[in-house]
This record gives C-alpha cells, structure tokens and sequence, in this order.
C-alpha cells in the first residue's frame, strides 16, 4: 500500500558555519569590526560582530590540511547538536538540547562543568512544541551566555558554569521561545526570539548589560503600544505601513510577528547593530493586514544605535511578504572596492534567493544578485527603488489553485550561516533549491480555526526535477556573480567556515566534514564522522596548534517538512551526537558506530491496514510532521516514528504522546488529542512502517 498525503499546512515552524588577488581581497581596513578579542579565541555565533564566520589562523592551509586529524571528540546526549560552539580560556562551550550547557578542555576534550537550565520541565502550555533549543551561545570577560527555550537569559560562570545572574525575557509558557544563538556586542546582551509561525504577536529585540543583566533597551519590530526604543520615527513608519491598524475588532492582536530570532551583527564604530526580522502572521496578508501596506518591519534589516537601541535605518527585502519570507539570515560586515571606492557594506543572502549588498552607514542598497538557481516570485529587484519586481502571480489571495513559489518556505539560505573570507572577497553560501506551493483557495480566512492560523494551503516541498538540492556557492558580492558551486547531498547544507589558510570548512548530511580550497572550490580533505553534521565549525588556537570544532548531528529547523529530500541520506535521529575537534597532530580514533538504536521500519505481518482510518491519521499527522517527518519519513531532527516500538503498544504511545512520559528528553504532550484521533495517528504510522523506508 503507497499513499501520499498532502497536507493544509498552517502553522509551520520557522525552518520557520597564500594570497588571491580577487574581487574584494586586500581590501580590509584597520577600522574593520573585531572579531573575538583575540584572534585565537572564537566568542559568538559568528566569531565577532561582523559575522564572517571567518578565523584568520593559518596554521591549517591549503598546502597542510591533508594532514589533519582527529585531535579529541566527546560524546553528546541525543537532542539539537546542531548548534555553533565557542571558544574561551582554553575551553570549548557547547550547548544542546533546549538549553544546556557543557564545557570541555579546549586540548584534551575533558570535561569541566555542565549546566542544565532544565527548559524541557520549564516550557508551559505549548511552548516545548514550538522550536528546537538555542543554535549557540557566546562568551565576554569569564561569562558565557545563552538564552533558554522556555525565555531566560542567563549568565554562566566560564570556569565552573555557575550561575551568575538569570533574567526572564517572556512570561513562561508565551507562544515566543529563544531559539537562536544569543550575541555580546560591547557589554550588552543581545536576545531576539521565535514564534511568528504561530501567532501574531509584538516581536521585539532586548539588549542586557553583561555584566549585572540589567536590561538596557527593548526595540519593537511591529508596531503596537508598548513604548519602544526606537522611537517615534520608527514607530511612525511602522504604523504608516500597516494602514487599517493591526487589531480586531475587539482589540486582540490580529496581524503581526517579525520575529528577529537568528541575525544580528554589530560595528562598534558606526555603533550600530543590525537586526535581521523574520515573517508576519497570519502568513496571508490578507488576513494580517486586509488594507495592504508594506508591513514594517516585517522581512527587513534594522540598524539601531547600539547604546539605546534608537532607530537608524532599514531596508526591507520582502515588501507586504506573505510566503515566510525573512531576513533572519546572517549579515556579513566587510570593506569592499565598489565603484573604485571603499566601502563599508553588509551582505545578507536572504531566503528569496537574491544577495544584497547595502552600505551599513546608510541602509543604501548598492547591488543586487540572484544566487538561487530558480526564482519566481519576482524577476528581479529594481535598484533604483530598492523593492523587487515581483510576479503578480505571487500575490494568492483569492486566486485558485496554488502559486509555485521559487526558493520555497524553506528559503534558498536557511539559518545555516554562510563565511565571508577578506583574503578571497567571497561569501561562501549554503544554498537550498527547492518549491514550495501555497494558496489560499477553499479557505474561510473569516473563521480560520487555529490548526488553520496562517491561513495558507500549502505543499512545503512538492517533488520538482530542479528540487531538492543543495550547493555550497563561492558569491563575489563586488560582481555579484556566482565564482564555484559544488552540489552537496541532500537538501539540508551544512554551516560554513573560512580560515585565513584559505580553506573552506562544510560539514554534509551524509556524514563528512570537507576542506575546500577557498579560491576554486577543489576538495582537499575530508573525515568521515559518523554522522550529519549541518552545525557550523570554528577555528581557534592554544599555544602554537590550531584547532578545527564543529558538532555532529542533525537537527534544529523544521527539517521533517523536507524529509523527502533528503531520505537517500541516513540522518537518523540516534546516530552519534558529539563534539569533534581536529589538528595537524591528532591522534584520536573514532570507535565504530552503536547502531542498536538505529531500526528500519517495524514489520507486522499480523496487521490489517484500514485505509479510511490510515487516511485520517495521516490528516491528523500534519502536527507531527514538522518534527517527525513529511509522510512520517524521518530527517533527523526527532525519532522517525516508523523504526519505533510505542506504536506497537497503544498504552504506551498514549503516555509518550497525550501524557508526556518524554518532556524531559524533550518531546512534547498534547493531552488535547483525543483517543480516536490518537488511534487513528497510530495506525497511519504502523501503515507507513510497511512501507519501503524511502518512500515518498
């Protein structure tokens, strides 16, 4: 029996690391922002404000790297791995799971402290549902910071991860929940958040003193009443642009978002920090904002003064957006030769497949250029305006059948961060290629029911010959044209780095971390490691040894909705999560793989499928599969169900499922699902068992 269910997607998670003289190189200048306070050190997500994910040590180069080798590693529990380390004090900080935090000996890979936030037990209501834990944590003089699942941001003691101060960022149990790494830009904490899949709340971005975590300001993406650092220029231009107000009626909130949940970067000498801002809700702007405008801040990038979070500029890619599309991805900070002069820019490669490159004093748009292969919802931006030239066929509302939407929800760049290298002039991109299919025929946007908040109809990831696919691509932002691709395994790309030894680092899902060289894309290493990895490296060094960290395991993002994608791929949820580390002078070995846990789809020959109750479950699915799997096929990012014992033992399923026997190991209870539906459920996964583990 083969069967495929399509489902009405509503509420979808955000899913919503020797010298060239090329376009860009030797033009960086003294006054460039610093990355971590020593170049040997690696502090943010990013290394330091101006999120190159770029290490200027060389010890590891084109003409060495052939010899690197497993330095240490160290076993991680299962849970998101896929997640940015820092590095500090001769120690490695890593954290996983919905907010814990370890700390290894940067040489030796001892373990020194852990710290449990417990988030999993905090989460309320439906929070646990709502993401995956924070992508990484930073660190600033002894204190390293994380912000939790459930909405604290907390500092941690770096030498034995005592708790040095805690503050709450949202009331628990919120629909918002931290799931991006946290920044520390000139002693202040900088926290966004998720939740704009979900509901149409007031996004906003909080900046605390490192030190004592005092808050400093809070600067409001979307309008509302709260009193926002950003001032009155801001708010009147975010008021402007949602004409008709953004309130029922009864005054709930009835559009809204612009969650800033990943980017942020900063350039202590212009003191500003950039703010990457995610999509609206509901997604249709019909319903969000039934009398039009552009929506601000919705899909845009927002520079505010570092001290007191006051608005400076913005530039928004996505005007009026109603296809998830953001600009939460990251913002590399470069000096580049345009037009024979220097200039101070930043590069994003946002979702709608088009590489921005703007002056970061002034929000200026210089260039433009289409980096995705496929692009249909506009023909190109305009430069002269700064706004897209979309396809008119992009704007659904009302229109039958669906709209084949170029790059898909899912974005031609997702989270995983691209690397900007100063010595090639590149930007070295994870790249997605794939559909997505959305509209709003057959629905009553009058009375969505909340299973039907976004007030969309979509396909996420409909089978496409282009589809499917991903690349790493060299960019030159000067040109804006595309230098070297190489085509990667599945359609989840690894996290980028790039080193001063003009190497490019990626990991792949089918278990390997590849050394590039950064100038032609030629491979010229790579170590099986066991397992996906999609985390970004970084690079530090102690003494006189550099060393390579990245971490293993798939995950964070809602990579069950692409799972079709990617089941040529083994990405099993319980294959080995660790940390590994590398240097020219390794001599560790990885053991071979415990693969007990890893099981092909349960066999039954005693069950009788019921196609009328299997149909029913698959409808009901449609809340599982953004964790578990599109059709139930696995990816990773949570147990594919099919392989599981419980769905042999109702009882059982039923304690996991409806009365959280799992919480702390982190999946979620939905005591609302009734006993039939729940069955139902079941039986939908005990048909999807009998079939063939890659069947779409």
């Amino acid at each position: 029996m083969k069967s495929r269910y399509l489902l009405a997607l509503a509420a979808i998670a955000s899913f919503s690391l020797a010298g060239c003289n090329l376009s860009g190189a030797g033009s960086e200048k003294a006054d460039e922002p610093k990355a971590s306070a020593s170049p040997d050190e690696w502090h943010n997500f990013g290394n330091g404000g101006d999120e190159r994910h770029y290490s200027p040590l060389d010890q590891i180069n084109t003409d060495t790297v052939p010899k690197l080798k497993l330095a240490w590693f160290a076993d991680l529990p299962q849970g998101n791995s896929a997640t940015g380390p820092v590095m500090a004090e001769g120690k490695v900080f890593v954290t996983t799971g919905h907010g814990h935090v370890r700390a290894f000996d940067a040489v030796t890979g001892q373990a020194l402290w852990d710290y449990d936030s417990h988030a999993r037990e905090a989460s309320k209501g439906v929070q646990l549902r709502l993401g995956w834990g924070p992508k990484g944590l930073a660190y600033e003089n002894g204190r390293v910071f994380l912000g939790t699942h459930d909405g604290r941001v907390i500092a941690l003691n770096a030498t034995d991860g005592k708790l040095l101060w805690e503050q709450r960022e949202f009331p628990a149990g919120d629909m918002r929940y931290i799931n991006g790494p946290v920044r520390v830009f000139g002693g202040k904490v900088i926290v966004g958040h998720g939740g704009a899949d979900f509901t149409p709340l007031r996004a906003y971005v909080t900046a605390y003193d490192a030190a004592s975590g005092k808050r400093l300001w809070r600067f409001y993406t979307v309008p509302g009443e709260e009193p926002n650092a950003g001032g009155a220029k801001a708010d009147g231009l975010m008021k402007a642009s949602w004409p008709g107000g953004w309130t029922n009626p009864d005054g709930s909130r009835r559009g809204g978002g612009g969650t800033a949940w990943n980017a942020f970067s900063y350039d202590p000498d212009l003191d500003l920090i950039y703010i990457g801002v995610g999509n609206g809700f509901p997604y249709n702007q019909s319903v969000r904002s039934p009398a039009g405008g552009d929506n601000l801040f919705l899909s845009s990038i927002v520079a505010v003064r570092a001290r007191t979070g006051k608005y400076v500029w913005h530039y928004q890619v996505c005007p009026a957006e109603q296809w998830d599309c953001t600009a939460t991805q990251d913002m590399s900070l470069a000096t580049l030769e345009i037009g024979g002069k220097p200039r101070k820019v930043l590069i994003q490669a946002p979702k709608n497949g088009f590489v921005y490159v703007l002056d970061r004093a002034s929000g200026e748009l210089l260039s433009t250029g289409q980096y995705a292969d496929k692009v249909t919802w506009a023909e190109r931006i305009d430069e002269k305006t700064g706004r897209p030239v979309e396809n008119p066929g992009l704007r659904y509302h009302g229109k039958p059948g669906q709209f084949e939407l170029w790059p898909g929800v899912r974005g031609a760049h997702s989270w995983l961060p691209q690397s900007f290298s100063p010595r090639t002039g590149l930007v070295y991109i994870p790249v997605i290629e794939g559909a997505s299919l959305i509209g709003d025929e057959g629905l009553d946007l009058d009375n969505l029911p909340p299973a039907l908040g976004s007030g969309v109809v979509m396909d996420p990831d409909p089978e496409r010959p282009e589809a499917r696919k991903s690349f790493l691509k060299a960019w030159d932002p000067v040109t804006q044209k595309e230098r070297w691709r190489v085509e990667l395994p599945g359609n989840w790309p690894g996290g980028v780095l790039s080193t001063a030894g003009d190497l490019v680092f990626q990991g792949r899902l089918d278990g390997y971390l590849v050394a590039y060289d950064a100038r032609d894309g030629k491979e010229l290493w790579r170590f099986a490691t066991g397992a996906p990895v999609v985390a970004p490296p970084i690079s530090y060094r102690v003494g006189e040894t550099q060393y390579v960290t990245v971490l293993t395991g798939n995950g964070a993002g809602g990579g069950g909705l692409f799972s079709s994608g990617n089941s040529k791929v083994l990405a099993d949820y319980f294959m080995p999560r660790r940390v590994l580390t590398f240097a020219l002078a390794g001599k560790a070995k990885l053991p071979p793989n415990d693969t007990s846990a890893i099981r092909p789809p349960l066999r039954d020959p005693g069950f009788v499928p019921d196609p009328a109750l299997a149909e029913a479950g698959g409808r009901a699915f449609g809340q599982c599969m953004v964790c578990h799997g599109f059709n139930a096929l696995g990816a990773g990012s949570a147990p594919d169900l099919r392989t599981s014992p419980l769905i042999l033992d109702a009882d059982a399923f039923r304690q996991v499922v409806k009365e959280g026997a799992l919480v702390p190991a982190g999946m979620p209870a939905f005591p609302e699902i009734d006993d039939t539906t729940l069955e139902a459920i079941r039986h939908y996964l005990r048909v999807r068992a009998m079939e063939n583990r890659t069947s779409k």
